[in-house]
């Protein structure tokens, strides 16, 4: 098994560039379904990875995880370094739970925002849909930004359609 992946270096374009909310909204909680690391990039700290990340591997063995961008040619071609077990692309495949802790993180700050934004989503993919309706039941504005409804359109207080990397900046 190699672990190479030909990844093009994408970089952030003004949706993942809400690190500066951070500063003004102090219990921001950013959750994505993104595996490319694009928020991070940005600046952005503390995100909660439903479907884990492209850039890190997890060995099966004994658990431990690793940044492929830093790693050796062996870890690249799939070997763990410190147990020699095999190491797997921390991406959650259909029918997989996400990474520990991740969904429990997210539920906590839907169940507790006074604002919960959707953004770019096709609200169709489970556990991570469920997150709106969790912050709506929980008093929480909810407002989706989105170029077109989705199955979440129906329970927002406000939908707006247009592009995230329009939309998003505008806030």
């Amino acid at each position: 098994m190699c672990l190479c992946l030909p990844v093009p270096a994408f970089l952030p374009n003004p949706v993942f560039r809400l690190s500066g909310w951070r500063q003004r909204y102090s219990e921001l909680t950013l959750v994505t379904q993104n595996v490319d690391g694009l928020h991070q990039q940005a600046g952005s700290e503390g995100v909660v990875e439903l479907h884990g990340n492209i850039w890190k591997a997890r060995c099966r063995n004994c658990s431990q995880y690793l940044d492929l961008r830093n790693a050796s040619a062996t870890e690249m071609r799939g070997v763990c370094l410190s147990c020699y077990g095999k190491l797997r692309t921390d991406v959650v495949l259909f029918g997989e739970m996400p990474p520990a802790g991740a969904f429990e993180k997210a539920v906590a700050g839907a169940e507790n925002c006074d604002i919960c934004l959707i953004v770019g989503t096709s609200g169709m993919v489970y556990p991570s849909a469920a997150l709106p309706s969790i912050a709506k039941r929980a008093g929480a504005f909810v407002v989706e930004i989105n170029c077109e409804e989705t199955p979440l359109s129906e329970i927002c207080d406000e939908v707006i359609k247009g592009k995230a990397g329009e939309v998003i900046p505008l806030l």
